[in-house]
């Protein structure tokens, strides 16, 4: 365990809980996260986590802007579900992003494990874009994704990081919940 691996992972607990609470704050703090992340997987030769965390970056700005920039409510944008074709088209983009980059990754890089650790980043990609819309989904996705994180940074022996994303699972199945009342309230 890494210094670096430390404050990223404190920082993404406080910035995953932050987001299960619908607090703004937590796009600047997730932004501090993913790129301490960002540096700590290139150490580690994962370079869709890397590409994965640098794109998280300007989704961290963008979930910022999405969430302040107006919308009514206390908590700016309000919670929706995604539409079934809003779904479809996602998954199907993710399975598309995932055959791409992990063809690139294990052409083109010397990667540890570039089919899992692209298919991870395509469906976290995701998964992020749907919280940033405040889709409900996005939850059920990321309790999917991090289960499997979890096993896949276990297998390689980053305890602290696999701890991390099962603690995410639980903030993920804190999120669907809080989430899903909250857009009960709003009807």
């Amino acid at each position: 365990m890494s210094s670096l691996e430390l404050i990223a992972s404190l920082l993404g607990v406080i910035a995953v809980w932050l987001t299960v609470r619908q607090n703004p704050w937590c796009w600047p703090i997730g932004l501090g996260m993913v790129s301490l992340y960002a540096w700590f997987f290139f150490d580690a030769r994962l370079y869709s986590q890397v590409l994965l965390h640098s794109v998280f970056a300007a989704m961290q700005l963008y979930g910022w802007w999405a969430w302040t920039r107006g919308a009514a409510g206390e908590h700016g944008r309000p919670v929706t579900l995604a539409s079934p074709r809003e779904v479809a088209i996602g998954i199907a983009c993710a399975v598309l992003g995932s055959l791409l980059l992990g063809s690139a990754m294990a052409s083109f890089t010397e990667a540890a494990f570039p089919w899992v650790d692209a298919n991870l980043t395509a469906f976290s990609l995701l998964a992020q874009l749907w919280m940033a819309l405040k889709r409900l989904q996005c939850w059920v996705l990321w309790i999917v994704v991090d289960v499997l994180f979890v096993a896949f940074f276990s297998y390689q022996g980053y305890w602290l990081t696999a701890g991390l994303y099962a603690l995410f699972t639980g903030l993920a199945v804190m999120g669907l919940r809080e989430w899903r009342m909250a857009r009960v309230a709003t009807r």
